[in-house]
């Protein structure tokens, strides 16, 4: 009897001490948990930027298809600059009056523009037109801080400090 007393003694605290260690893996595993559910929201929220952007280049190629007349007159030839308001509201409102081509691209790159500010962290965009050999073709760019670190480069370099997160199209 008295070697039973003596192990019952020198596993006192021993049940404490497994309490304590099961504790700190559970929470070291929530807090893994925590960290990759904060990882899933980040990247679904650039997925779903980066599907906007897709979106609305589409839609600017969708639009310059719909009024060939205005491409060929260079009227979708638009920069996007930091600090001066995009051209919107446009002077024609298209979708209750008849437009000339000119003024259905203005009114289209008004939308554009105006759509891209509003929903893309510092959202802006840009149509170019390059003629080589004879053949026409028109690049639409959509840019957008997609680190939101306050970014306001002009181009799609791999800086995401100082360059912007872009989407292009060529039609």
């Amino acid at each position: 009897m008295h070697t039973i007393i003596q192990r019952q003694r020198k596993q006192d605290g021993f049940t404490l001490l497994e309490v304590l260690i099961a504790l700190l893996v559970l929470s070291i595993g929530l807090l893994g948990l925590a960290a990759l559910q904060t990882l899933g929201l980040r990247s679904n929220q650039m997925a779903s930027m980066r599907t906007l952007a897709t979106h609305y280049a589409y839609d600017m190629t969708d639009r310059m298809r719909a009024n060939p007349e205005g491409v060929d007159a260079n009227q979708y030839i638009f920069t996007y600059n930091p600090g001066s308001p995009p051209a919107y509201p446009p002077t024609t409102d298209c979708r209750t009056e008849t437009c000339t081509p000119a003024e259905m691209a203005e009114f289209d790159i008004s939308l554009w523009s105006n759509t891209l500010e509003q929903t893309l962290p510092s959202g802006r965009g840009r149509i170019s037109q390059t003629v080589t050999a004879g053949v026409t073709t028109h690049t639409v760019t959509v840019f957008w801080d997609e680190e939101r670190t306050g970014a306001t480069g002009t181009s799609c370099g791999p800086d995401q400090n100082v360059d912007l997160r872009c989407i292009q199209f060529t039609l």
